[in-house]
Formats: structure tokens, sequence, C-alpha cells
């Protein structure tokens, strides 16, 4: 079999054979496919298997894969254009595009992934405010930097651990860890370090701890304490952003963060990142204010030209967003229904086309406890059998399905039908 040789071979080269701990299936115990060919809503592995894609590369691939102006963008690009570390008329464009049609940024930096782009605003929010904490919440990830690994500690509440070998405990002093959805988990934080707290960051739609939505009360609350005290408020919007509402989920919760990132979609399904904001305070970065931030590959023409084509397209085609909100309705309807006749206790929580399917007899999954209390070797079961049913899915309950623009009805029907053979 082609997949097991490749990754048992890969295993000699990359540690655990992979370069993002995912996609090695450790969750599930299953044998990773070995993708070759993605093709719209569906991918193909090394042993000419086909699936229906709901991992979507984890959420850019919202036009579905090889999408014919994305390609062609990239392929009139590189004809001429493959790296300067130098301006082009190409960043510009996407740089304005997204200034001009999104509420709340008014300037932006383009860097290389998520993961640079919430360090990045993290060290611009301490160097705005001149302060040195900053609060996460539990289950909220913001990609690798040290200052984000960290977990709770068993005592009080806001006293981090390092969550990961190879994080000195001095990395994450300054991090401090409220609870998601717990309007009295971040007021007790505030009441105890609000004069020394730089910035709050959020994913307002987790996706990291499965997809779980912020209250919108909880956010509010957030957003006032933040202005009540000087901080400035992150959105995390690296999985949000352009998914669940071309706008963000800051569109439709209603409320303005100081500083959002953004990731995945932006790049057209190449690396990408970035942070934007109010002027006066992107103003703060390098060359002109105080902050030093750089990156040779940051603004990369090939990748920008891949952005530009992926976000004029979903801007000036709002209907996809229709199409894929239809879908999601549906999909979960689908589940839901299909788990009732089965007796099978699910929770499936849905923002847009994000979803996560959660094994429990709870009721709700609104935070990082709640999550963890789920029935996780359930859904490796359930995993396996969707993947011997052609559709491929998160190999984890923590993570997030996407739909996306070249899903069709039959393929959520099919969805459907695996899931009453469960």
């Amino acid at each position: 079999m082609r997949n097991l040789e490749i990754f048992n071979e890969s295993k000699e080269y990359m540690p655990g054979g992979v370069n993002s701990p995912v996609r090695a299936f450790k969750d599930v115990n299953v044998n990773p496919p070995v993708i070759k060919k993605g093709e719209g809503a569906y991918i193909f592995d090394e042993d000419n298997n086909k699936y229906i894609d709901f991992v979507g590369a984890w959420g850019p691939m919202i036009l579905g894969h090889c999408d014919k102006d994305v390609v062609n963008a990239i392929k009139n690009t590189c004809d001429s254009a493959i790296a300067f570390g130098a301006p082009t008329d190409i960043e510009l464009k996407l740089a304005k595009h997204i200034c001009t049609t999104l509420d709340n940024v008014d300037m932006i930096r383009m860097v290389n992934s998520g993961t640079e782009a919430t360090m990045s605003a993290v060290k611009l929010a301490r160097g705005v405010t001149g302060r040195n904490k900053i609060v996460k919440f539990a289950g909220c990830y913001h990609g690798h930097f040290e200052g984000f690994l960290v977990s709770a500690g068993s005592g009080v509440l806001t006293e981090g651990i390092p969550g990961c070998a190879g994080v000195p405990e001095e990395s994450i002093k300054n991090t401090l860890i409220a609870n998601y959805n717990d309007c009295e988990s971040i007021r007790e934080v505030f009441q105890k370090y609000g004069e020394d707290i730089a910035a709050v960051i959020i994913e307002p739609v987790s996706g990291n701890m499965g997809v779980v939505p912020a209250e919108k009360e909880f956010l509010e609350e957030l957003d006032r304490l933040c202005k009540a005290n000087g901080s400035l408020l992150i959105f995390d919007e690296v999985m949000t952003g352009f998914r669940v509402a071309y706008k963000g989920a800051q569109s439709l919760y209603g409320i303005k963060p100081d500083i959002t990132t953004f990731a995945k979609i932006m790049g057209g399904g190449l690396p990408c990142g970035a942070y934007g904001g109010r002027k006066e305070v992107m103003e703060y970065l390098s060359p002109i204010g105080p902050v030093y931030q750089a990156g040779t590959m940051s603004g990369n023409p090939i990748v920008m030209a891949a952005g530009y084509a992926a976000l004029t397209k979903l801007y000036n085609n709002t209907e996809i967003y229709t199409h894929i909100e239809k879908l999601g309705a549906k999909l979960q309807k689908g589940i839901e229904e299909a788990a009732k006749e089965k007796g099978l206790p699910i929770v499936v929580n849905r923002c847009g086309s994000m979803m996560t399917i959660f094994f429990t007899e709870k009721g709700r999954v609104t935070n990082y406890e709640e999550a963890k209390a789920c029935d996780t070797k359930m859904y490796a079961a359930f995993f396996e059998h969707m993947l011997n049913n052609g559709i491929y899915m998160a190999p984890s309950q923590f993570e997030a399905l996407f739909i996306g623009a070249k899903h069709t009805e039959e393929d959520i029907d099919k969805f459907i039908d695996a899931v009453k053979r469960f």
C-alpha cells in the first residue's frame, strides 16, 4: 500500500513522519492517507482513494482545491516574480483591498503564518501600552509562540504553567489564563492585574477546542473591561476571518477589536498571515514606530497574488456565503436527527461553515473543560468509520470541520448517510 509505505518512510526523516503533529492521526489511531491531489471538494490519496474533503487544509480552501482563479494568479505571477524582499504593487493591492473592505482595519502588516501574526500582535500591544502581561483563554490556540503555550495551574486560575516541553517558566510568566465564556473569570483577572494587562487575545469563535462560539455577552464584557483598563483587545481571526463571514466573527458580534490577526483563507492556500487595526495602533510599528518586526518573505508576490485572487472572489460573490451557510445548516440538522434516531449522545457546535461534532451527554459544549469531558474514544471510532466511507474530516475532536464553496447538496447527503450507518 503506497500510503503506508510513504508514511513509514517519512518517519525516518521527519519526527512522527509529519511536519505538523495533528497530521499523524495519533488521536484516532489510524494511519493517515498520503494526499497527492485536490480537486474542488475532493482529495485523492496515493492509493487512489477519493474522499469528500471537510478539512480543506484546515480552513484555507474555502473556494475548493485548485480554484482556477487562484491557480492562474499564481502562474501569472511566478513567470516574472518569485521573491524580492522589496515593495511590490501586488502587496499594495491586497493590503488596500483588506483595509477598504473590512470595517476595523485601517492599516495592515503582512507576515507568513498565523503564529507570526499573533505573536507580533501581542508585541505591538505591549509596545503601545508599555505593559507586559497578556490574557488568553483556556482552550484557545494562537500558535506555537512560547508565550501562548500555557496551561492553567492547579490552584490559582491566573497562575500559568508551561504547556509544552521546551518552554521555560520565565517565558510564560506574563501570560494569564482565564476561562472561555466565563465573565466572572475575566473580571477576576482584571480586578487583580488590570493595570498591568497590555492585551487580551481571544478566538471569538474557537476552532481549537473544537468549534466553540463565544457568547455575545461574554465578548461585550471583555470589550468593556479592556476599554475600562486601557488594555488592547486582539481578535485572533486566523481561522474565522473571511470564513464565518467575509468580515469575520467580529462582524457577527458587532464588536471592534483594537487588533485583528489573519491567516489561512487570506493566502489563497499559500503560507500567509497578517495583523491589522486602527492607524494609531499600527503606526507604532517600525519603520515609523518603535516596535520592530520584520520578515524576508513577508508580502511575497506569489502569496499576495493568490490571496488577492481569493479575497476579491469572495468579496464579489457573496452568494458563496449563502451557499455554505445553507449546507452547514443542512449538515447540522442531518447529523442531529441521525444521532437522535440512533440514540447517540452528541452536541453539534456550528458557526457558519465551521462545525464540530462532540460526543457528550452534557447537552452543551461552551468551554475547554466541557470539550475535554467529551468521549474522544467514540469520536475516534466515528472518525475511522467516516474515513472508510469516503469522508475526510478532522482526526481530532479538538479541531473543526469546514464546508467550502465546491461542496454540494449531494456531498452533504453522503455525509449524513454515513452518520446513519455508524
